[in-house]
């Protein structure tokens, strides 16, 4: 469930510099990978030691060639088992491009129609909708993201013992679509969870063992598996942590190393052969790494193809990026290629700390993979800031407010002429410059505007687009939605007399919130939640109004949408929420 730009947000203590300077390139000889080693091995050490990041492995490969492979640190701390490229981790979401992988491959056999509505090969499925006159919801759709369906169906989720993936099938009956189908960008396990029902049903046999068969076996990826409890040891600064499991196998359940997944690269570059194996016809190999959503009414740069994102990762002058990451609480890992250069790097951890380092590092790797392959070289030397300057009248009327943004509600105040924003428990201030960009400081102790390492490449815009005033973040080439502007709603009467603190209602086997509350705050539905896991964090969502007993979750995108009801009253109120029960205190 990876976001670069929410990683990034939160990431707001600088890192220390790394004392040992970068090695430098003595020749360019085409086709020499030696100093992309080099130098990857000195950022792979700086990132580890400034994340304490416990293991690491790495795989690059040029068309049919693996370059380079090679583990750093530790697969197992205390037993002290280096991490190799054979060690297997949990490769989480770049299971997404397998199942969109699997898809097209029943789609070339005639058994999935991945333009028709889900329901012609999963007749089981059906999902309430407050969009009557919106396209159906289809794999395509699906594996680009823009479904409308919810991002994930929370009960069971994420614990220790799950159920089988397509339980949810049963289990959504009552839920609703998030968003119109091909209308935003909507990040969702659930959809990938029904794709991988649909697949199971339309191939006749298990999920787990159709991917073994027509995947892992015929690509010889040995140590490869889709598992419902995928068990690999997992860290968090360097201290062994519990794992627990993602229910939605086809969204993230995937167990590899680095060797297996270059494979699979492999394979993309060979147009879908593996030796004398067809896994993939040509033109599906292809139609995974075109963009899908180029004229979708939200996109804002933010390009998806089929289980591949198409944006993210830039690489001057390599042509197009095709990326997955696979981001799960314990741990973190990139697979990205160049498709018109037949480049791939493929990065797996096991350490929570490890997101913002596997992305920096497959970047890095790809520029330059692609200047020792072809010699073209980007300039290292980052763009001119813009000037600094005060916020206009217009600014500062457009951004006063309350926001729906990537960290949760923010309240921005425009008061003293400046543009202050509060956010999970946090300060911050946005500032204008000269090009008509914002950049974010930190406002340390709530007062003192300073700037933080992690945000110094996150730029952010105002956009109307279809009456909603977006805020649009860019961090290089990514760009998408940051936020939006919240229009004030009325809380309807049944929600006023039942605000308060809640509990969750039966023993929930995964992390739990210790603190859930429903208020009314500047006339805004809140609902509040805090985590053990993370003391310094206090998420905060707030909803709109669709009826007497439901509202949903405000915003845009990704996690918003969601149906929350009410049910009954008094000391009897209960709240529904994704299939989980929540009681009044």
């Amino acid at each position: 469930m990876p976001n670069r730009l929410a990683s990034l947000l939160v990431a707001i203590i600088l890192l220390a510099g790394c004392a040992t300077p970068p090695p430098v390139a003595t020749r360019n000889t085409r086709g020499d990978y030696s100093h992309t080693q080099k130098y990857l091995s000195w950022l792979i050490d700086r990132e580890m030691a400034q994340n304490e990041i416990t293991g690491i492995s790495i795989a690059l490969v040029d068309d049919q060639k693996v370059i380079w492979q090679q583990g750093f640190g530790y697969a197992d701390l205390e037993n002290k088992i280096e991490a190799t490229p054979d060690t297997v981790y949990r490769a989480g979401s770049i299971a997404k491009v397998f199942t969109a992988a699997a898809a097209m491959q029943l789609a070339e056999q005639g058994k999935l129609d991945i333009d028709q509505p889900l329901s012609a090969a999963l007749p089981e499925f059906t999902i309430k909708t407050r969009f009557p006159n919106a396209a159906p919801v289809t794999p395509r759709n699906i594996m680009c993201h823009h479904s409308g369906l919810p991002s994930n169906f929370l009960q069971g989720l994420f614990v220790r013992e799950p159920d089988r993936f397509e339980s949810v099938v049963a289990n959504i009956r009552d839920e609703y679509q998030a968003f119109p189908p091909n209308y935003v960008f909507s990040y969702s396990n659930l959809g990938m969870a029904l794709l991988g029902a649909a697949i199971q049903k339309v191939s006749g046999e298990p999920f787990d063992r159709y991917m073994d068969r027509q995947f892992f076996q015929p690509l010889g990826m040995r140590h490869s598996s889709f598992v419902p409890r995928p068990i690999a040891k997992a860290y968090d600064r360097n201290k062994e942590i519990e794992v627990f499991s993602l229910r939605d196998m086809p969204a993230a359940n995937l167990l590899s190393n680095v060797v297996d997944l270059g494979n699979f690269m492999k394979m993309q570059f060979a147009d879908g052969k593996a030796g004398e194996n067809r896994i993939l016809s040509a033109a599906s190999t292809h139609e995974m790494v075109r963009i899908q959503n180029k004229n979708f009414p939200m996109t804002f740069g933010q390009y998806v193809g089929l289980g591949w994102m198409m944006s993210g990762i830039d690489v001057p002058g390599g042509g197009s990026v095709a990326s997955h990451g696979g981001s799960l609480p314990d741990s973190h890992s990139m697979m990205a290629i160049l498709p018109e250069h037949k480049l791939g790097v493929v990065i797996l951890s096991n350490s929570s700390s490890s997101h913002v380092a596997v992305s920096k590092i497959a970047t890095e790797a790809l520029r330059l993979m692609l200047e020792a392959k072809t010699g073209i070289r980007q300039d290292a030397t980052p763009p001119a800031r813009a000037a600094e300057r005060a916020p206009t009248t217009e600014e500062l009327r457009q951004f006063d407010g309350n926001f729906d943004t990537m960290v949760g509600l923010a309240r921005i105040s425009t008061k003293n002429g400046q543009i202050d924003v509060e956010a999970a428990g946090h300060h911050f201030r946005l500032v204008p410059h000269e090009d008509g960009l914002l950049t974010i400081k930190y406002r340390l102790f709530g007062m003192m505007a300073v700037r933080v390492g992690a945000f110094e490449d996150i730029h952010l815009s105002m956009a109307n687009v279809d009456g909603r005033q977006i805020i649009v973040g860019r961090i290089g080439a990514e760009s998408l939605i940051f936020g939006e502007k919240l229009k004030p709603t009325k809380i309807p009467e049944r929600f006023w007399n039942n605000l308060g603190h809640y509990e969750i209602i039966g023993k929930i086997d995964g992390p739990t919130p210790d603190r859930l509350l429903l208020k009314e705050d500047n006339g805004l539905l809140v609902g509040e939640a805090h985590f053990p896991e993370v003391p310094d964090l206090l998420l905060q969502i707030a909803f709109h109004a669709v009826s007497d007993n439901e509202v949903v979750t405000a915003g845009l995108g990704t996690g918003r949408g969601d149906t929350l009801r009410l049910i009954g009253a008094g000391d009897e109120a209960m709240l529904g929420f994704s299939g989980i029960q929540l009681r009044k205190k």
